[in-house]
């Protein structure tokens, strides 16, 4: 159930029948020059869509901003701080279980650290403060990275690569604008710069040209299968 297009009544008859509500996250962030901006979004969004025809949860409206950090300086990226984001899933989570809601599961179209580790400390906090709540915090590429290794081609694959684009070539394949070239940033680890752009100038990591959209078949049902062992194992 996506309770931005549902009335209160149907969300009242709702809590008969699920305590359960998921939260996406994504970002206005670049993804190379032929993914959109809002790519990790859609795909939260959209593989949520499929998860609703197995399973009956509410799903909450998604939140379209996260943290970037080596993306932050790259045209079209919007970020916000690991606090802003603390602070509204916070927010959000506390007031949902006011209305009963007491399993929640935090699914991020996006893996960055700074991003996945706010969420994470997030529900540290709600697990004390909270009597009786239930939540996951989900990172599909990080609970299925060995999966997804098997598909790829591309060893190290990762943002805006082989599989982002073929999942969104899967997903919407009208919003992407050919392929960008193979590129992997060159941070000189352990340093942390400013000028991130001067080392990934592209924004790609790994090689989008290896993309398809069977691939991006695969890596949807693998998600899937994994949200949906997550939703019976919190509402056990």
């Amino acid at each position: 159930m996506q309770i931005e297009e549902i009335t209160m009544e149907e969300f009242r008859k709702g809590l008969k029948k699920t305590k359960t509500l998921i939260i996406p996250f994504g970002t206005v962030e670049e993804h190379g020059r032929h993914l959109p901006l809002s790519t990790d979004t859609i795909i939260a969004v959209e593989v949520l869509r499929l998860v609703e025809e197995k399973r009956k949860v509410f799903i909450a409206p998604p939140l379209h901003y996260g943290v970037c950090t080596t993306t932050r300086l790259h045209p079209g990226t919007i970020s916000i701080t690991p606090e802003t984001l603390r602070r509204i899933t916070l927010d959000m989570v506390r007031d949902s279980f006011q209305k009963d809601i007491k399993n929640f599961i935090l699914i991020s179209g996006h893996g960055g650290g700074l991003h996945m580790n706010a969420l994470k400390e997030v529900a540290e906090i709600l697990v004390e403060e909270i009597k009786g709540i239930r939540i996951a915090v989900v990172s599909p590429y990080e609970l299925l990275w060995k999966e997804l290794s098997g598909i790829a081609e591309t060893e190290n694959d990762s943002h805006a690569g082989e599989i982002e684009t073929s999942v969104m070539l899967a997903l919407r394949p009208e919003l992407v604008k050919g392929r960008s070239k193979e590129e992997y940033p060159s941070f000189p680890k352990p340093m942390v710069v400013k000028d991130k752009l001067k080392y990934w100038p592209g924004g790609v990591w790994g090689n989008p040209e290896k993309a398809s959209r069977e691939k991006g078949e695969q890596v949807i049902a693998l998600i899937l299968e994994k949200i949906i062992d997550i939703i019976d194992m919190i509402e056990k």
